[in-house]
């Protein structure tokens, strides 16, 4: 009866060692200027962090994060497998940032995201884009309009 006690001690001490084994992206988003200074009037709530495992099976390769108010962000539990991740953070009106990073079966990687704000002289507009070349942007390049009436 003592062994089975023991057992069973070992196997649930066994499952909850188990359970903060499995692997994930976490880390933060800062919004800055061009000198690289925190623009501390904007949050950097809402900004997307796409992880996107370039060697799964493409039904397992992707998911994503979305940054809280304090600029944090962690991917859902279980989501991540081991493979190469291109990590991809966004927001409107802001420079593009990707990392590429290799993720084990339980590996715990932490990024840091610097987005930086695109000068409204340099965003682009695709209602006048004569080409698919011309169309293709960096989402935080663009400067979105309602069409006209």
């Amino acid at each position: 009866m003592q062994n089975q006690l023991r057992i069973l001690i070992l196997t649930v001490m066994l499952a909850f060692v188990c359970s903060a084994c499995t692997a994930k992206i976490y880390g933060t988003v800062r919004l800055v200027d061009k000198e690289m200074h925190e623009l501390k009037d904007q949050s950097p709530k809402g900004t997307v962090v796409n992880m996107i495992n370039t060697t799964a099976k493409v039904e397992n390769a992707s998911t994503s994060a979305t940054v809280d108010e304090k600029g944090k962000f962690e991917s859902a539990k279980e989501s991540i497998q081991p493979g190469t991740y291109k990590v991809e953070a966004s927001r409107i009106g802001f420079a593009t940032q990707t990392q590429t990073v290799e993720i084990g079966g339980s590996t715990h990687k932490k990024l840091k995201f610097d987005l930086q704000k695109i000068d409204e002289s340099k965003r682009k507009s695709i209602g006048g884009a004569s080409t698919d070349a011309d169309k293709i942007v960096n989402p935080g390049e663009v400067n979105i309009q309602p069409p006209g009436m």
